[in-house]
């Protein structure tokens, strides 16, 4: 468990990236609670410079990386799992590339076999964070 303000976003992704023992992370965290700035700082120091956003409409975000390929998603507007799977979920969880999910709750019964790390996100106030890793 840590607490960051968010100007320490730089050192908390260089934690998780060094700290993580799988390829796909999990964030939990309400509205707003910065998971997607914190994904953003986590691809920039895999080594991408591209503009991470958002994939709240289009599901999920490719981005390229020093090490690889990233996918970035959001699940929050799923209705149902089926959806995840009308889409190829499988074919990202058998891939060897991050996988940076958020709203891992709407396919929790896709995600139950993949070995992951959690994240969860709690707001403190308006620029502070409290952050807990989970490592499976």
């Amino acid at each position: 468990m840590k607490e960051y303000h968010i100007d320490d976003l730089e050192d908390i992704a260089k934690y998780i990236l060094s700290k993580a023992t799988s390829k796909t992370i999990l964030f939990y965290g309400d509205m707003g609670s910065g998971k997607t700035t914190l994904i953003k700082a986590l691809v920039k120091n895999l080594g991408c410079n591209d503009d991470v956003s958002s994939p709240t409409f289009s599901i999920v975000n490719e981005y390229s990386t020093d090490d690889g390929l990233v996918y970035h998603f959001d699940f929050y507007r799923l209705n149902d799992e089926e959806e995840a799977y009308n889409f190829g979920i499988e074919d990202y969880l058998d891939s060897d590339a991050w996988l940076f999910i958020e709203w891992p709750e709407r396919v929790e019964n896709i995600l139950s076999n993949e070995k992951s790390n959690a994240v969860k996100i709690e707001n403190l106030d308006s620029k502070t964070r409290k952050l807990t890793f989970n490592i499976d």
